[in-house]
């Protein structure tokens, strides 16, 4: 690699990303993280300088135009707004920071632009707004594609799935291609069975043969409840049945002789979580903090092999490796579209079903405006015989200085993890 890619990171959390995109062979110049514990880590890990704490939307904390045309601007932003075990809030969630962040590589042009989201961002609840941020992108000069990545299919033993949005600039688009995900997938057993026989537990051999399958999502959890657990009902049961007690994280790994006869097996440590997380091997990191708090920290991450695979696929295409690969336009809805499109202001539901396809009726175009509804400002012909509608303002915050985000976030800054 002869040229010296630079990234800014946005909601970099505890640095699995950042870890993943030096291995890539990009170099940090910013890396802007709320959580304090997290910001820690950070400085343990990144030049302290490059570490700014603070509401990333906020301009006191850094300013975007300070990094115009940098080589990649990448992000986690919180997903809430857009999990499936929330409330999918989306645009109305003082949390979302996509539209915002998609704003600024707007306005800044990065050569390349990187974010990383939950699996809910690609439900069909989401289509107008992830129609709204290609169309944005595009605009901008970008192709810009999504891409659900299982985490497992990077030597990850974990079902994490990870909906990732990659945007780069036209000459360079041509050249990128997604990593492939390998179909070899590491068992919890294969990836911890070292640590959890480095307290001298004569079991681990056998129960590493039992932990036989990818764990469940390690879930980070956040500062509105308690301490340090592995996920919902569901996900404890899962646990169980690869021999883990899943009601808290250890201290350390079990010792000699010990049995667990009210429990399925041994409490993980937070070695091990971060094992799971994808820190193994060549990715080696420092998490500062309380037991807690390092469980959340590593929870919360952007596994760093999968960030190392998508990053090393973005310097791919800048460095013009590989064949060209014609990109494929998907359209995410076209109901938005047409609305977005209408030249004539208002457009009839008859249109719009038409736009739709041959499955769209009346009751489904219903619910789709519905949805749209709670991400934009859909209008209808007051004065119109038939049913007529108008696309509005996007209602996510990009940028206002009037966007209730501002009262929300300050009411919530606490909570928010």
């Amino acid at each position: 690699m002869s040229e010296s890619f630079e990234a800014v990171e946005i909601c970099a959390g505890a640095g699995g990303q950042a870890l993943g995109l030096e291995k890539a062979g990009f170099k940090h110049t910013l890396a802007v993280e709320l959580d304090e514990n997290a910001c820690t880590t950070l400085r343990a890990n990144l030049p302290a300088k490059i570490v700014k704490q603070g509401d990333v939307a906020d301009p006191d904390v850094w300013k975007p135009a300070d990094y115009a045309g940098v080589s990649l601007l990448a992000g986690g932003v919180p997903c809430p707004p857009f999990s499936i075990a929330g409330k999918q809030l989306g645009a109305n969630d003082e949390r979302d920071l996509f539209a915002w962040t998609v704003e600024q590589a707007c306005a800044i042009k990065p050569r390349a632009l990187l974010l990383e989201n939950v699996r809910g961002l690609s439900m069909p609840r989401f289509a107008g707004y992830r129609q709204h941020v290609l169309d944005r992108l595009t605009e901008a000069g970008y192709v810009a594609e999504w891409k659900l990545l299982q985490a497992s299919g990077f030597g990850v033993p974990q079902l994490r799935p990870r909906f990732v949005l990659v945007a780069l600039q036209e000459e360079d688009a041509e050249y990128f291609a997604w990593p492939e995900e390998s179909k070899n997938e590491i068992t919890v057993g294969e990836a911890i069975k070292d640590l959890m026989a480095a307290g001298g537990w004569e079991g681990a051999d056998d129960w590493a043969k039992g932990a036989d399958k990818i764990g469940p999502t390690i879930v980070g959890g956040s500062k509105k409840h308690g301490g340090a657990d592995l996920g919902p009902t569901r996900a404890k049961r899962a646990w169980a049945e690869l021999g883990v007690d899943a009601m808290g994280v250890a201290n350390e790994p079990p010792g000699p002789g010990q049995t667990f006869p009210n429990a399925p097996g041994p409490k993980l440590t937070c070695d091990m979580v971060a094992r799971i997380q994808g820190w193994s091997g060549e990715y080696q990191w420092e998490f500062t903090g309380r037991k807690t708090s390092r469980y959340r920290q590593i929870g919360n991450a952007f596994p760093p092999p999968v960030a190392h695979a998508v990053g090393t696929a973005i310097i791919n295409a800048f460095e013009r490796h590989g064949k060209k690969n014609p990109r494929k336009i998907t359209e995410h809805d076209p109901i938005y579209k047409a609305l977005r499109n209408s030249k004539n202001g208002y457009i009839s539901a008859e249109e719009l079903m038409k736009a739709g396809g041959k499955a769209i009726d009346a009751s489904d175009l219903e619910r789709r405006i519905a949805l749209l509804s709670k991400d934009f400002v859909v209008q209808t012909d007051p004065e119109s015989n038939t049913t007529r509608y108008k696309l509005g303002d996007f209602k996510a915050f990009t940028g206002q200085e009037d966007h209730d985000r501002h009262e929300y976030f300050l009411k919530h800054r606490a909570k928010i993890s």
